[in-house]
């Protein structure tokens, strides 16, 4: 027969009880805590997942960046390219504008060399003014197949923009008060823009 009181063996039963309770307490635990630990691994891995995203985007927006960069510094070589050459494309006209003119003179340069020798062996004051008159009308006729134009000033009204008063003339017809009286140098536009005004006396 065992020497244990009935007490010791209701105390083993409770400390039996006991420790299957803290048992059955742990076993439900061991859910809980691998539901926390999987919950911790999926918010990890979510992050990673945006942090990878993140960088591919970052990684696109620097290929753009670069692909822009190329394309504005080949836009600025050709506009650099284009501006040079109209520079001098301009030149080129302007120089083959000038000798194109240059060489229009000539004939008449011609003209007034033959004229000159001719004065030296004729005393016919009427061929030699003759002369001076063709010369003049070709000349004349030359500048207006260029543009060149006189502007017509005697009699008019005094125009600032056409005309450069050099002196006032009293009149006594009030008619002619403001207008152009005598024109001692004419003026001479191209293409309708002055090249020079025409330098005038003025009634007052």
């Amino acid at each position: 027969m065992s020497d244990k009181t009935t007490q010791e063996y209701q105390n083993e039963a409770a400390q039996q009880a006991e420790m299957a309770d803290d048992a059955a307490q742990i076993m439900d635990n061991v859910p809980e805590a691998a539901e926390e630990n999987q919950s911790a691994e999926d918010i990890e891995n979510s992050e990673m997942s945006e942090i990878d995203l993140l960088a591919k985007q970052l990684a696109e927006e620097k290929l753009k960046v670069e692909k822009e960069k190329k394309e504005y510094l080949f836009l600025m070589a050709e506009f650099d390219n284009f501006r040079k050459r109209t520079i001098k494309e301009k030149s080129e006209i302007i120089k083959n504008a000038a000798e194109s003119s240059m060489k229009g003179i000539l004939p008449i340069v011609d003209d007034f060399e033959r004229g000159i020798e001719a004065n030296k062996s004729t005393d016919d004051p009427e061929a030699l003014r003759q002369g001076m008159e063709l010369i003049y009308s070709k000349l004349v006729k030359y500048l207006a197949q260029n543009g060149v134009k006189p502007i017509e000033s005697t009699g008019s009204e005094f125009n600032p923009d056409l005309h450069e008063a050099i002196a006032m003339v009293p009149v006594e017809d009030e008619s002619l008060k403001g207008k152009v009286i005598d024109t001692p140098t004419k003026g001479y536009t191209i293409n309708d823009k002055v090249l020079r005004h025409a330098k005038v006396a003025v009634g007052q």
